[in-house]
């Protein structure tokens, strides 16, 4: 088959014990194999996993099925990029070694076909709260996750388990597009006043939405894999999102 696609997933939040956790990765693996297909490239935009956090010898149990797939298509040359989410910020190496996946820290403009694109997970990006900017300057800070590394991940991963789990009901699975005031739609418009960028992809907020932002350009925010399946498709010559 000829590769002709592009395709963009978010938040599966694989392991979030909400609904049928096994069924969710299911069908994410099943989604892997049927894009590889016609699949130029797959973009991981983030919480993929509902937590993931590597101490030296030690990774979090599970995700057996996805971890092989990721690893079989890339084996096969199948390209797939991994944007890590405020849900498995902490990959530190194994993610790319074991999978093949290449791994980017930082928002990524990039060239598709002639289109660009400006591609993150969207949890940094624009006018954050105070307590949100603490808390993620506590939790990249390399001390903090050095004194978390000695925790046995017995407790260790539990905890984080435990508070992922409580951090993401005590918000709902979304919440409403703020309309003109949504950050992410503000953070587009002031990029794309000095940069040509055809479509910004962020994942994070839980709502498949389609807008659009300046002149030719568009916002798409990724929906989520906890009540839905939704994703973005670039064949080329235009980006959709579909489930």
């Amino acid at each position: 088959m000829v590769k002709t696609n592009y395709y963009f997933v978010a938040d599966v939040h694989l392991g979030l014990q909400v609904g049928n956790v096994k069924e969710r990765e299911q069908r994410f693996v099943q989604w892997l194999e049927k894009v590889a297909a016609d699949a130029k490239a797959i973009f991981l935009l983030g919480d993929i996993f509902d937590f993931w956090c590597e101490y030296k010898k030690v990774v979090p149990k599970g995700y057996v099925r996805t971890l092989g797939k990721l690893a079989e298509l890339t084996d096969k040359g199948v390209e797939i990029h991994f944007f890590p989410g405020n849900h498995d910020l902490w990959t530190f190496g194994y993610l790319a070694e074991e999978t093949g996946m290449t791994v980017h820290h930082q928002p990524l403009e990039i060239q598709l076909e002639g289109k660009t694109f400006y591609l993150a997970h969207g949890d940094a990006t624009g006018k954050l709260t105070r307590g949100y900017r603490l808390l993620r300057a506590m939790f990249t800070s390399p001390l903090f996750q050095f004194c978390f590394s000695w925790i046995h991940p017995r407790w260790g991963i539990a905890f984080a388990h435990r508070w992922s789990h409580h951090s993401r009901l005590s918000k709902g699975i979304a919440v409403p597009f703020q309309g003109e005031k949504e950050q992410l739609l503000i953070f587009a418009k002031a990029y794309a006043e000095n940069h040509a960028v055809d479509y910004f992809i962020f994942g994070h907020r839980h709502i498949p939405t389609v807008i659009p932002v300046a002149g030719h350009s568009q916002l798409f925010i990724l929906g989520e894999w906890i009540s839905g399946c939704e994703y973005a498709v670039f064949d080329g010559t235009s980006l959709r999102l579909t489930s």
